[in-house]
């Protein structure tokens, strides 16, 4: 006990030093090159430089010298530029080759790392590249994409299948701006440890949450993983290509586990400082995947913060999702959003806030949802809509509000607030919060569905009744059923006062075979089949629509809780109904009020609403944006039909 003590004792003044640390392992010019590595003060690490990465015979080999600031460093003059390098910690037995944990370049699969000119990886006028502006997270329109779903299919007519260049190509570029998306939320496109870049003819898939490199672009969607500058450019040249079109680029990063721990490149360069564990010393497991990151410590703090940053002046990006944001500690998340702010204010910080188990470390100062109001400028994702819309996430053929399932309505309700504070909501009733748990309501997002559940589509053929069949496949009648419901979801997601967020492909009736889990399906369940788009073009004129109405109208962003609780109020309505009024031109919208309806039942409904003259912009599964709209009337009730949407205004 007393050795173990008197080595925290030793490393004290260490950490404290060594967290002006900024992670910039390696820095390169023609005249030399200089290795920086945090490390153990016995780890005695060398590096090892070479010329063909797939071998270490004949590297040059180079011990590092521990400086004062608490790290180690090493300077090898000469031109290096394109070769690749490797650390060891030879003070630690059986200590394995790393690329340390900040590579910006590596090889083929992550091996090793690169000694490149980043300047040559940036496309032509990338220095001009800018993100595209919002006023207010209320103004994002969330699309979630994985680079293979999106684009290996053949019906896609995309030329780069699988790739970052898919996204640079007219096709894929103009289907996401006629939608009306303003913002890709793009699946971990990191370097991963799941699928072998040197035999990508296999077609193994995955989502990406298994990080190896965090700060350098996945090969497998590169055009050449072999070539350590062509996933840097390419992907640089996807963000400029969705820039110029208008639309922000928003990376999923996965700072709270490893892929492994024994082959983990924090592992390998500081062994178990990164981790949590257990009182036993066992390692926590938070995430699910064996292990879980250590945010709270000094170190693993910072790294998180300077990779943050990196992402943002490298890569241009525009926000960022964090997964199982629960896991990380509240001080390092409202440092990365402070380390944010002084950059760009207007990026946007989300995740999930939830663990997948429990974590090492006290609840009240992890990032969970319920202390969301102690991170003012993040967001969390509803489970409370999403459920309460399709059925819990434990149960996949249970329904909620879309199945006409009783008593989901006051949390359909709390959803379409943005999960604030409002005098009309019965938190006795809402799932899962007992009390509000967002400031403002970009604090929350609304979605129905995501890339690790079931989509939309099969989650209503699991849950809905009169949807189910013994082999999946629907009736005319039972589609037309379908598509109500799936559009009836949609409506409650991008009419709440929170940022709407969807999945991709929804737009175009995506299914996957009913499959809950797909992270490693192969494309036959992961694909979208862009055929869809002609087999029922009325699904994606409606999402288009919707989205369209969405951002020409205010109301329904209106982005501060005190104008939601002044114009926002629901209107009495029956079982399976939810009705509410945008009064008096919320959030200085044109139209002075705006009335929505979201009927569940199988039945007409009528409703009663204040007495005037409105026009109808949407109703049986129609939307239009245009001031005449479908038709109007006048009167003091309103009828919509079942299981849809009607919006009015005057």
């Amino acid at each position: 006990m007393k050795k173990i003590i008197l080595s925290l004792l030793m490393l004290l003044p260490m950490m404290a030093q060594a967290q002006d640390f900024d992670f910039n392992e390696v820095v390169y010019s023609p005249a030399k090159t200089t290795f920086r590595l945090f490390a153990p003060r016995d780890g005695k690490p060398k590096v090892m430089v070479f010329k063909d990465a797939a071998k270490l015979k004949g590297a040059k080999s180079v011990m590092m010298k521990y400086l004062p600031e608490g790290y180690w460093e090493a300077e090898i003059k000469g031109d290096l530029k394109d070769q690749f390098y490797a650390f060891q910690l030879t003070g630690v037995k059986n200590a394995q080759p790393t690329p340390g944990v900040f590579a910006k370049a590596v090889s083929v699969n992550g091996k090793y790392g690169a000694i490149v000119d980043l300047r040559e990886t940036d496309p032509e006028l990338w220095d001009k590249d800018r993100k595209p502006r919002v006023k207010t997270p209320a103004d994002l329109v969330i699309y979630e994409m994985h680079h293979r779903d999106f684009s290996i299919d053949a019906s896609s007519g995309l030329t780069y299948k699988g790739k970052y260049l898919a996204l640079t190509e007219a096709k894929a570029i103009d289907h996401l701006k006629e939608l009306g998306i303003n913002a890709v939320h793009i699946l971990p496109s990191y370097d991963y440890g799941s699928v072998d870049e040197t035999r990508l003819s296999d077609n193994k898939y995955n989502w990406g949450y298994d990080p190896v490199n965090y700060n350098v672009p996945e090969g497998g969607y590169s055009t050449d993983p072999y070539n350590p500058k062509s996933r840097i450019s390419e992907f640089k040249q996807m963000v400029q290509a969705l820039h110029k079109a208008g639309i922000n680029v928003i990376l999923d990063v996965v700072y709270n586990h490893t892929y492994d721990i024994d082959h983990s490149n924090f592992q390998r360069t500081y062994p178990d400082y990164y981790y949590r564990k257990n009182a036993d010393g066992t390692y926590s497991n938070g995430s699910g995947c064996g292990n879980e990151t250590a945010s709270d410590k000094p170190m693993m703090r910072r790294f998180m913060i300077e990779s943050v940053k990196y992402w943002m002046q490298e890569y241009h990006i525009d926000g960022f999702r964090f997964d199982l944001m629960g896991i990380h500690d509240i001080e390092t998340m409202n440092a990365i959003r402070q380390a944010v702010d002084e950059i760009d204010p207007t990026v946007f910080i989300y995740g999930e806030g939830w663990s997948a188990g429990s974590c090492a470390y006290p609840g009240e100062k992890l990032g969970l949802k319920a202390n969301i109001p102690q991170m003012p400028g993040i967001a969390a994702f509803s489970d409370e809509i999403r459920d309460a819309l399709r059925g819990p996430f434990s149960d996949d053929t249970k329904g909620g509000f879309l199945a006409g399932v009783p008593d989901t309505e006051e949390s359909v309700k709390f959803g379409i607030v943005g999960a604030i504070s409002h005098p009309q909501i019965d938190m006795t009733k809402v799932n899962y919060s007992s009390v509000p748990w967002a400031l403002q309501p970009t604090q929350m997002i609304s979605y129905v569905s995501c890339h690790d559940d079931m989509c939309l589509v099969d989650r209503l053929k699991a849950s809905v009744p009169s949807l189910k069949t013994s082999d999946g496949k629907l009736s005319e009648s039972q589609m037309e059923e379908l598509i109500r419901l799936d559009l009836l979801a949609q409506t409650a997601v991008f009419t709440s006062q929170a940022v709407p967020f969807m999945l991709s492909g929804e737009e175009m009736l995506r299914d996957k075979k009913g499959v809950h889990n797909s992270f490693e399906s192969p494309d036959s369940i992961n694909h979208l089949d862009w055929d869809n788009l002609k087999r029922y073009p009325q699904v994606f004129d409606y999402y288009k629509n919707l989205i369209a109405l969405r951002k020409l109208h205010p109301a329904f962003r209106m982005g501060s809780a005190d104008m939601v609780r002044q114009h926002l109020e629901f209107l009495d309505a029956p079982k399976q109904v939810v009705a509410f009024r945008l009064k008096n031109y919320a959030g200085r919208d044109d139209w002075r009020n705006i009335i929505v309806i979201l009927n569940a039942s199988k039945e007409e409904q009528t409703i009663a609403v204040p007495q005037g003259d409105y026009i109808v912009n949407c109703a049986n599964g129609v939307i239009t944006v245009k001031s005449r709209g479908l038709s109007s009337f006048s009167g003091n009730t309103a009828t919509v039909a079942p299981q849809s949407a009607l919006i009015i205004h005057n």
